[in-house]
């Protein structure tokens, strides 16, 4: 394993390096607001020993990689799209498998449509259709409003229901308040189809505080979002060459029902559902989550 810390267009980004560098390459591709050590370090492992390169970093706003004043230095989501390609040039890369996570899976559509012979294949996990408008669902379905006719399924109503309360809680007292809020985050997207570890994820969340730069700079991402309403062009997905594995837990709670939406427009993709897995990587899963990978990735 190695650290290195890469630089694209004045803005540092923070990645990490396992297994044999002749093995075929992962780059895992987190989502919006997360860091990459979300991708759990057993998960990692056992692709790494089923002979895989594998590659994780952090997102520019999140964990060890560079913060900015985004008033002062604005960027939009085709510049954290153009990330993923930077971190691939970095380590010499011409292509990769990317796996891809949540509003990684967005990104990793987009460079599937736009720069198709830089991916080998593609996996999406807990993931919306590209050129679905998820944030808008999610808008209104927090703001009550009712969703129009033909959009992606709205989120379950434990999930509207902790962020809706979120909107107007004061922010944090203290440190300890902090990753208590994490904690239950953690735990609503956990999705209740299997048991959660209060303990682990209290050990994740101080992992993320410590790791963070600026914890508050990953509010930058839905900033950057907001600034490029052209990010999902829509009717794209059928240009998709790459051989596509869409995975989906069977309690996913904030994307519920999208995957299937994604592999029914993808030409050729295959859908896994994993019983029990809600937006997160479970342990429990890992062993399938690696397992299914590996296959997909083995051409």
């Amino acid at each position: 394993m190695s650290t290195n810390m890469i630089e694209n267009a004045g803005t540092e980004l923070w990645t990490e390096e396992f297994g044999d560098v002749t093995h075929p390459p992962i780059l895992l591709v987190m989502g919006s607001m997360t860091q990459g050590v979300l991708w759990p370090d057993e998960f990692v492992g056992r692709l790494v020993a089923a002979g895989r390169r594998v590659i994780r970093y952090d997102h520019r706003d999140t964990g060890r990689s560079a913060t900015v004043d985004f008033e002062q230095n604005p960027y939009t989501w085709h510049d954290i799209k153009d990330d993923v390609l930077r971190v691939l040039d970095a380590y010499g890369l011409e292509s990769a498998h990317l796996v891809c996570h949540s509003a990684g899976g967005l990104l990793g559509q987009l460079i599937a449509v736009e720069r198709p012979e830089r991916v080998r294949t593609l996996t999406v996990i807990g993931s919306s259709p590209l050129g679905g408008h998820e944030g808008e669902v999610v808008l209104r379905a927090l703001t009550g409003q009712p969703q129009p006719e033909g959009s992606l399924p709205p989120p379950r109503p434990e999930f509207v229901a902790h962020y809706t309360a979120l909107m107007t809680a004061p922010p944090p007292a203290d440190r300890r308040e902090q990753v208590r809020r994490m904690i239950e985050e953690g735990r609503v997207l956990h999705g209740g189809g299997l048991p959660f570890d209060e303990d682990a994820e209290r050990r994740l969340q101080e992992r993320v505080l410590e790791r963070a730069r600026d914890l508050s700079a990953v509010v930058n991402h839905r900033l950057a979002y907001a600034a490029c309403p052209d990010f999902e062009p829509e009717g794209v997905l059928g240009r998709i060459t790459a051989p596509t594995l869409v995975i989906e837990g069977t309690h996913e709670p904030a994307k519920p029902g999208h995957g299937a939406i994604i592999a029914e427009r993808v030409p050729g993709a295959e859908l896994l559902t994993i019983e029990g897995m809600g937006h997160m990587l479970h342990p429990l899963c890992h062993a399938e989550l690696a397992a299914a990978i590996v296959r997909h990735t083995a051409r």
